[in-house]
């Protein structure tokens, strides 16, 4: 029974088969995963080109008609051109939103907000490894320029700084303005040593009267950066300007004091090679000075083309000039081969050069003969900073006399100071260098305290702090008194911190104050105080100050004297064992009276050496103590 019902469930398929093959053949296609011809059919029209696939082309495949049947028979074959397949595409659904054909126009130009995110950060980072490969190229590059150049990154943060700001230094038509006491700074260009050090220039010189000093500084974390300390004096010189330029707005203005029976001074101060001598005495030419530019001979023709005036002619002036040298205490005429000088008060309390030689001149060739005959013999030594270095305060006057007569009608006074130098550049000096430098700074310190006492009137005058301040006593306390200070530094980055050192200094002496705009006060801020008990305190500061300045360079020159001494005690402690053994094996040789006699010497000579040896330790103990 169960095998008939097989065999008649095979009988009628076969006769289904033979009946109507293209059921059979349309369900095969549905077992092949061909079930939804319609998307095989848009799949096919994603794969044409883009010259086959134009819309007219996408319409005929929606319609189930083949682009190459122009007579209009339908194909409904998904795949084959020439399939009988009788499935369509379904109909599409109509669309009521606005602009949906705008927003879709073809299944094959849309692109989703997944793809278009996933270009643009494609893109992103294209542009980022460009721009990194950019930046890397650049640090190879400077990498690669400075590799000979330690300051090379210093030079590039000043660089960038400098782009920044607008700079408008001093021009020779800029007016003169007069000022009781005018401080001046001036800069010269890198030297021959410094560029072979590869050092950069930090000063900048944005305006006439600002003065930038771009310091290196380093972080905790060893970042490296700039610090910018701004200053600011009357007059700022950058390198580019000429001795005669430093001299119209330096000295030239006070010319007409001493005509008008006044006192004029005017000093350079700097660090040891800043070029203060090339300032005051003249360019150099190899060894050779040329004293006609320097500010020593400007005044001088100028001093003589006064004397051509109609106004000054009538009035009988004789011109003489002296030249002389403060070297530590001592004073040496620089006239009369280097002879010892005495500086006394008479009972006018006037002080007076005992043995000072002036000469008279009457041209301006005289006078140029007298300032090379004292240069050369001028006290020089070297130091750490400079290897001919200038140790002595050289004093240039330039005296007026009405008729010959011996009351002083005027007095120019031109001093090329001593180079000064930080207590820690000394470490390495000997002895003599180190009191010279000691020395220096006492007569630098008194010689500020006296120029801020000229800025308030009526305040306490401390001119007997040293040698310089006593010979310039009339400079100070004269009614119709002006002063110049022309502060000269070095532009390197090795001598920063001289050129901080001394910007401090001539910043103290006229207090002025410096903004990051450009924009100064005008004012002279020297602090006057309005009543009597302020200004008997100030005074009483001023000169304990002054007075611990000195304890403290006087407890230096004793220290060093007495490690001095000790090393000349231990010394002959060597050499007294090295001639005891001597003699002492040389007996033989001696008489008993000889023998007795040298043992004797060598004895006494180290029992010398060592009580001078106890007496620098006893001086040294009492400094202490007091």
């Amino acid at each position: 029974m169960v095998l008939g019902f097989f065999i008649g469930i095979f009988t009628i398929l076969s006769d289904m088969f033979f009946r109507f093959p293209t059921f059979f053949t349309t369900t095969q296609n549905r077992k092949g995963g061909k079930m939804f011809p319609y998307l095989i059919e848009e799949r096919e029209c994603k794969k044409l080109p883009k010259s086959e696939s134009s819309p007219s082309r996408r319409c005929s495949v929606d319609r189930g008609v083949t682009a190459d049947n122009s007579s209009g028979i339908h194909n409904f074959s998904p795949r084959v051109q020439n399939s009988t397949s009788p499935y369509s595409s379904p109909p599409k659904s109509p669309n009521t939103r606005k602009g949906h054909k705008a927003k879709r126009d073809s299944l094959i130009c849309y692109k989703s907000e997944a793809a278009k995110k996933v270009e643009l950060i494609a893109k992103n980072r294209d542009e980022r490894r460009q721009r990194q490969a950019d930046e890397r190229a650049q640090r190879d590059q400077i990498h690669n320029m400075g590799q000979n150049n330690p300051f090379f990154e210093l030079h590039q943060m000043i660089q960038e700084y400098r782009a920044t700001h607008e700079f408008r230094p001093l021009t020779e038509n800029e007016p003169i303005i007069e000022n009781q006491i005018t401080v001046c700074v001036r800069t010269r260009p890198l030297n021959e040593k410094e560029i072979a050090r590869r050092e950069v220039d930090v000063i900048s010189v944005p305006t006439k009267n600002q003065l930038i000093v771009h310091e290196p500084k380093q972080k905790v974390d060893l970042t490296k950066y700039v610090e910018n300390q701004h200053f600011r004096f009357d007059y700022v010189f950058n390198e580019t300007c000429t001795n005669s330029m430093v001299y119209k707005f330096t000295a030239m203005p006070l010319i007409k004091t001493i005509f008008e029976g006044g006192f004029a001074t005017c000093f350079a101060y700097g660090q040891t090679g800043s070029g203060k001598t090339h300032t005051m005495g003249g360019e150099f030419n190899g060894r050779m000075q040329n004293f006609k530019n320097g500010i020593y001979g400007l005044v001088a023709q100028d001093v003589f083309n006064y004397l051509n005036k109609p106004k000054y002619a009538k009035m009988n002036f004789t011109v003489s000039a002296s030249f002389f040298e403060i070297y530590g205490k001592l004073v040496f005429d620089l006239l009369t081969k280097k002879s010892r000088l005495r500086v006394l008060e008479d009972g006018k309390q006037q002080v007076q050069i005992v043995g000072l030689t002036e000469k008279v001149v009457s041209k301006v060739d005289h006078v140029l003969d007298l300032i090379q005959r004292g240069s050369l013999a001028r006290t020089s030594g070297q130091t750490s900073a400079n290897s001919n270095s200038s140790r002595s305060h050289a004093v240039f006057q330039i005296i007026l006399r009405r008729n010959n007569s011996k009351h002083v009608a005027g007095k120019f006074s031109l001093i090329d100071l001593a180079g000064n130098e930080r207590g820690a550049d000394h470490n390495k000096s000997n002895r003599q260098t180190q009191i010279e430098g000691a020395d220096i700074n006492r007569s630098l310190l008194a010689l500020k305290e006296c120029i801020r006492a000229l800025g308030r009137k009526g305040a306490h005058l401390p001119f007997r702090g040293s040698k310089l301040t006593q010979v310039l006593r009339d400079s100070f306390i004269g009614e119709n008194s002006k002063t110049c200070m022309i502060a000269l530094i070095s532009p390197g980055n090795y001598s920063v911190d001289h050129t901080l050192n001394t910007l401090r200094y001539a910043d103290r002496v006229k207090e002025l104050i410096a903004t990051d705009n450009g924009m100064m006060d005008d004012g002279l801020i020297l602090s006057i105080p309005p009543a009597e008990d302020d200004d008997d305190e100030s005074e009483a500061i001023e000169e304990e100050l002054l007075r611990a300045e000195e304890k403290r360079l006087h407890l230096s020159s004793l220290e060093w004297e007495l490690r001095e001494s000790q090393r000349q005690a231990i010394q002959s402690c060597v050499d007294f064992h090295d001639l005891a053994c001597n003699l002492y094996n040389s007996f033989d040789r001696h008489s008993g009276i000889e023998y007795a006699r040298q043992w004797k010497n060598l004895i006494n000579e180290a029992i010398d050496n060592l009580n001078a040896a106890l007496v620098k330790a006893n001086e040294f103990s009492s400094a202490l103590h007091q």
